[in-house]
């Protein structure tokens, strides 16, 4: 071989080399490349394939873009006075109204990997106390960890009151999603923040769904006598209750090269769901399978869950696409269907709307996706999109 072939051999490899290590670091810090702009957009309402509303009958968009320039958005939740509050995960949460956007900074936000600003709550009785909750990774005296943090929201975040803290963190698996059910607790979900033992640890509170008062107190009927409700998560990111009041969980299975055993688990108090341990199908005694799940060579990387008329809708980061599970007028799951259509990247927020759409936040400014213009975007649904689709 002259020399002339092996230099050019050895510039290839090089490039090889350096995209490899730029993906790879990418994927253990969620490193934000792309720009943003100050301010997010309220686009133009600009809308594809014509339907019927879901709840008035009258002629209504099939798709239709509510937002856009937002930064790695995590969940969303809906004012009363109809107005749209996203986190986003670098610290900020936007307002967002038909004709302008407001964002409030977070303080001391910890914006590392899958770390940051994540979920975020409105108290059952917001309309009387203004009670606003978040879940956040925070950095003091050289050391992360995450917490449940309330606010009195008017006007802007104030009277910030800790609700739970000490709960471990990291780049990675830092669950994320906290959502009032119908009991008016507050659930929490946590990842193992990299170290699976913790999962199996009923002390600790990391891979965990946890439970707790909307002060942060415990309640009584806790089953291990903390804040921890079901054990043996690795990184759940999603929570639901179905029509007969049961709660359900969208959890990521093992990652990197082995990938695949997304999981929807359906949530009892008590129960020890298996990570590190079993997953996918195995069995052992003392540990619930999920309900269902992605194999061994499918990923979902399973996010935001919503429920809406016997259907739960999750969205895939990896996968790309709308999940819905079809369950039975018992609440059993009858099939899980795959909605990939749409091709607006990566999937993290899901939530159905008091207008009776289905509203999704795009996560393609993660570090792990693929930016297209103006990302990332807020897009609203109509359910007719999500009837039919290839099965699992």
């Amino acid at each position: 071989m002259n020399k002339s072939i092996r230099i050019i051999l050895y510039i290839l490899l090089l490039v090889v080399f350096i995209s490899g290590m730029t993906y790879f670091y990418q994927y253990l810090t969620g490193l934000e490349f792309q720009p943003h702009p100050e301010n997010p957009n309220i686009p133009s309402r600009t809308s594809t394939n014509n339907g019927n509303d879901t709840q008035s009958g009258k002629q209504a968009p099939q798709q239709e873009t509510v937002a856009e320039n937002l930064r790695v958005p995590w969940e969303i939740v809906f004012l009363p006075n109809g107005n749209i509050l996203v986190t986003e995960r670098p610290g900020a949460i936007v307002q967002i109204s038909n004709d302008l956007t407001k964002r409030y900074e977070i303080a001391n936000v910890e914006h590392i990997g899958e770390g940051g600003l994540l979920g975020m709550a409105l108290h059952p009785d917001f309309d009387n106390n203004q009670w606003i909750y978040i879940y956040k990774t925070t950095l003091e005296n050289g050391r992360l960890r995450n917490q449940v943090e309330r606010y009195i929201f008017k006007d802007g975040f104030t009277d910030r009151f800790l609700i739970l803290d000490d709960i471990p963190a990291d780049a990675n698996h830092n669950g994320g999603r906290i959502e009032f059910g119908p009991d008016g607790k507050l659930y929490v979900t946590t990842g193992d923040a990299g170290n699976g033992d913790l999962a199996q640890n009923t002390s600790s509170l990391a891979g965990k769904i946890l439970r707790i008062n909307d002060d942060g107190s415990i309640p009584n009927d806790n089953p291990f006598s903390n804040e921890v409700w079901s054990y043996g998560h690795r990184n759940p990111q999603g929570l639901a209750w179905d029509g007969n009041g049961r709660l359900w969980a969208t959890e990521h299975g093992r990652s990197g090269f082995a990938s695949g055993y997304d999981e929807l688990n359906l949530i009892e108090r008590g129960n020890n769901y298996g990570w590190p341990i079993i997953q996918g199908n195995e069995t052992r005694q003392g540990m619930t399978t999920p309900v269902q799940h992605s194999g061994a060579s499918n990923t979902w990387a399973p996010a935001g869950l919503t429920y809406h008329d016997n259907r739960l809708y999750f969205g895939g980061l990896r996968g790309t696409s709308i999940y819905v599970a079809h369950l039975n007028e018992q609440g059993g799951l009858i099939t899980i269907a795959q909605h990939p259509k749409h091709d607006i990247g990566r999937i993290r927020a899901v939530k159905h709307g008091p207008d009776g759409y289905i509203y999704l936040t795009t996560s393609n400014t993660d570090g792990r996706g693929e930016p297209k213009q103006n990302d990332d975007k807020i897009f609203k649904y109509a359910l007719e999109n999500f009837i039919a689709a290839d099965s699992y």
